[in-house]
């Protein structure tokens, strides 16, 4: 956050994949990392049978983000075996000792709220590849939909700030615009239905992330 913003290009990740159609698309389109959900109460839930055909279909250069909210060592390790992950995305109350038990580059997920207090977190998770910023929810781990107030994004961090809820093609130019971050993280703001992507959608989403770039 605190870098010059002409030197910096805000990354986009989509998340919530379950068909390999709409995966290659995106891929297609330029998107820098996709998200496969692990997480069996989300209706963007995949199976390990379902990771592994949407990775092996994808083109060179994705990154593929696993998302795990506070699931069994086994049941990730399981998953490691299968699904060629990049990177584990932790949604839930996983200390950093559990996000680094795997020897793979992670994100900690962080639900904001005006309590949330960004230098105790980047002490704490001080070896995640970046903290990924969220709307809080008492009951949902993410994937709300909604946006959080912005204005609580530290001014200065020491990790990549990845942004993430209820950014849409209305929003993200004016999100990167005001406050640069490292990365832009959407599921539902590109989606035709829960799980289903829309590649119109998806289209003009990364439009306007390159509008926002660009000013």
């Amino acid at each position: 956050m605190d870098l010059e913003r002409n030197s910096m290009r805000t990354r986009v990740k989509i998340c919530g994949f379950t068909r390999v159609d709409d995966a290659i698309q995106a891929a297609y389109l330029g998107v820098d990392a996709i998200g496969l959900v692990f997480y069996p109460t989300s209706p963007r839930n995949v199976s390990i049978t379902q990771a592994a055909e949407i990775v092996r279909a994808l083109p060179p250069f994705v990154s593929v983000i696993g998302l795990f909210v506070d699931a069994e060592v086994q049941f990730i390790r399981e998953v490691l075996a299968k699904v060629s992950l990049d990177c584990l995305q932790f949604h839930g109350d996983e200390p950093a000792t559990a996000c680094r038990e795997y020897g793979k580059p992670y994100i900690k997920a962080i639900r904001v709220n005006e309590e949330t207090d960004f230098n105790v977190l980047a002490l704490e998770y001080q070896d995640a590849a970046g903290l990924l910023l969220d709307a809080y929810d008492p009951q949902a781990k993410g994937g709300t939909g909604h946006v959080f107030d912005w204005r609580l994004l530290p001014k200065q961090s020491a990790l990549p700030i990845i942004l993430a809820g209820g950014l849409t093609t209305a929003n993200v130019g004016s999100a990167i615009q005001q406050y640069a971050p490292y990365a832009v993280d959407v599921s539902s703001g590109v989606e035709a239905a829960k799980g289903i992507k829309d590649s119109a959608k998806m289209a003009e989403f990364l439009r306007e992330v390159t509008k926002g770039n660009k000013i």
